[in-house]
């Protein structure tokens, strides 16, 4: 990719990074669908609130993202100059105050998104859940705390993938902070989420030690990292279908079963792309998150279809 011939449309989709997104609309897709559950009927409302944050949170998670790591993103393209992409600021793609001002006008639009939507579908929690999740990033890569540089901005993103968003969503959906259905399959997501979060830091071992970071990746090695993302999803995976012997506080076994199905699936993929996906190897650790991905993103959205169809199927009440 010849970066100086790039349009500057072309160079902020770039920055914006369409092939993560699902890491977030995912989750937040799995809550809508359980709070559309819960309640019995989907509501129009809220899918569009849902719609508009998630662009506006998207936004804002990604391109501060690349600002709070321009100078370690240098440094691997320094330490790696052919071993991965172009890098948005490094690569002079966009300049640094551009992405600043960009995600911090993104994180905005996400409140005020929330303080409408609050006030139009009765849902006076709207706002400060989405001041909780801007927080919650805000936490993991910006100064002062920049946990994800200080150690724990694993547990931090599993906690804002796995929980902040499905809940905040299912509220938008159902009017209930924890709806039983979705406090049964929490564990779950939050587990899943915690593996991605691992895998996240393989193909920026060696530079993210050497930027200071501390991640799972620097502070374990690769092989360990490894190990416990294939075992952090399979376990997550298999909650699913433990969740829904909890009787009426949990979705019905038919609606878990294909999302564990589908997770576990991926996961003997996974497992079988483990060995190569060593340190340095950027290809094979790209096939292997390739399928870490489709366990997840697959496993939770043949969820979230299936929930929402049992939840309509019975009619339920609000929670």
């Amino acid at each position: 990719m010849r970066v100086e011939s790039m349009s500057p449309g072309a160079r902020w989709l770039y920055a914006l990074k369409p092939a993560s997104w699902p890491k977030v609309l995912v989750p937040a897709l799995c809550g809508q669908a359980v709070g559309a559950a819960v309640a019995g009927r989907i509501s129009a409302g809220a899918l569009a609130f849902g719609a508009l944050w998630m662009i506006a949170d998207v936004a804002f998670v990604v391109l501060l993202n690349d600002w709070g790591d321009r100078e370690v993103d240098a440094l691997k393209r320094r330490m790696f100059p052919d071993g991965s992409s172009p890098k948005t600021i490094p690569d002079g793609i966009l300049p640094a105050h551009a992405l600043l001002l960009a995600g911090l006008g993104a994180g905005a639009a996400a409140l005020l998104v929330a303080w409408g939507a609050g006030a139009a579908l009765d849902r006076p929690l709207l706002l400060p859940l989405t001041a909780l999740a801007l927080l919650v990033f805000a936490a993991y890569t910006l100064p002062p705390l920049r946990l994800n540089y200080r150690g724990g901005g694993e547990l931090l993103e599993m906690a804002g993938v796995g929980g902040v968003l499905p809940l905040l969503h299912a509220y938008a959906q159902c009017g209930a902070l924890a709806p039983a259905w979705l406090a049964a399959l929490l564990p779950g997501l939050l587990l899943c989420a915690l593996a991605s979060a691992l895998a996240s830091g393989l193909s920026d071992e060696q530079s993210d030690r050497a930027g200071g970071k501390r991640t799972a990746a620097t502070l374990l090695g690769n092989a360990a990292t490894r190990r416990a993302t294939e075992a952090l999803v399979g376990l997550g995976a298999l909650l699913w279908p433990a969740a829904s012997l909890l009787g009426d506080a949990a979705p019905p076994p038919w609606s878990v079963a294909p999302a564990t199905a589908v997770a576990l699936c991926f996961r003997a993929r996974l497992v079988r792309r483990s060995a190569a996906a060593v340190t340095n190897a950027f290809a094979a650790q790209a096939a292997y998150k390739r399928e870490l991905h489709r366990a997840i993103w697959g496993g939770t959205t043949a969820l979230a279809a299936a929930v929402l169809a049992a939840g309509l199927r019975a009619g339920r009440g609000a929670a």
